[in-house]
């Protein structure tokens, strides 16, 4: 491990932290000198927040979609699971099934544009993270990272509980008023629905409905029995294209200053009228491009082997041989090229 020398401390990385000691002249807030008069601290690898280390195994609340640890100057709404979200966050957030359409019809869109259009209608659902687990549970195959599931593409018949309706904000940042109605699944097809988990910003939950749609486009075109790391890596690509995608559309219309384009028409008359101006497609706040980018860096730097792995094996295979030639050799070999 090498040591840097930054200003009047040392910088270390751990398992992707930083880890720092600096003197305690420097400004760090309230973070506490340590018995040698130093300040000891963390720094989240992309927002560069710094906190104590303490706060890594105490209660401090840490939003579930940015990472960013709470503040004592700032409140996280707390979701009817447990999960915090900062406000940041909830400015873009989806928060029931039909303010998700407009954005499950754009995903489609994408998809269409690389000429894998789905041709199947297949219902999307915003659930809550019981539902999605009960869902899990119902499955019969599949593979998927339980402590981080935030979707989910079924196949079988089922019964799930979708959100009807956006919750309101009560006393004390708290979800109120959470309407659900079950929803029967028929296998019509060899999947039945995609699950999204509800409370996530828009960018987040795209990006988590672009790879459900390509686990949907697998089965749908003949491409059984793909080992993880091939079809977990491959659903993270069309994730990562299309943030990237969305990241280089909001800058270049935030650079132009143009208005809305047609396909962002539809979502503007469709959506909730909770979620404001900046989550719309077309024009991007500094904070939800920053945002784009944060959830790019957590598909680069993910260190498990099916979705970090599989994402960098298969996101290789497609810059050299495209897209198309790369799926031609996983549907023949059951790998990448």
């Amino acid at each position: 491990m090498s040591n840097k020398l930054v200003q009047l401390g040392w910088l270390f990385r751990v398992k992707g932290f930083q880890v720092g000691l600096v003197l305690g002249l420097l400004n760090f807030g309230q973070i506490p000198t340590n018995a040698d008069g130093l300040i000891e601290y963390r720094a989240h690898p992309f927002w560069m927040q710094k906190y104590c280390p303490s706060h890594e195994h105490d209660t401090t609340p840490r939003c579930c979609s940015c990472e960013r640890m709470e503040t004592r100057d700032t409140k996280y709404l707390v979701l009817d699971d447990g999960r915090k979200l900062c406000l940041e966050c909830l400015d873009s957030s989806i928060m029931d099934t039909n303010e998700c359409q407009p954005l499950y019809i754009e995903i489609r869109e994408f998809y269409e544009g690389l000429n894998m259009k789905v041709q199947q209608q297949i219902p999307m659902l915003l659930v809550e993270r019981q539902a999605l687990n009960e869902a899990m549970e119902g499955e019969k195959s599949g593979h998927h990272n339980f402590a981080e599931t935030r979707g989910l593409c079924l196949s079988e018949e089922q019964t799930v509980r979708t959100i009807l309706r956006r919750p309101r904000i009560g006393v004390g940042y708290r979800i109120m008023d959470m309407i659900t109605e079950p929803y029967r699944l028929y296998r019509r097809c060899e999947v039945t629905a995609i699950l999204v988990l509800f409370g996530l910003p828009r960018l987040l939950t795209g990006s988590i409905l672009a790879h459900e749609m390509m686990h949907a486009w697998l089965r749908l075109n003949g491409y059984p029995n793909l080992k993880p790391e091939i079809e977990e890596g491959i659903c993270q690509v069309l994730a990562h294209m299309w943030l990237e995608s969305e990241i280089m559309a909001g800058s270049t219309s935030s650079s132009s200053n143009t208005s809305t384009s047609p396909s962002t028409s539809s979502l503007d008359s469709g959506s909730s009228s909770s979620t404001n101006n900046s989550s719309k497609k077309g024009k991007r706040s500094q904070f939800e491009r920053k945002l784009g980018e944060f959830f790019i860096h957590q598909i680069e730097s993910d260190s498990s082997v099916a979705y970090g792995k599989g994402f960098r094996t298969g996101n290789q295979a497609v810059i050299k041989y495209g897209l198309r030639r790369t799926l031609d050799h996983m549907q023949l070999t059951g790998t990448f090229p």
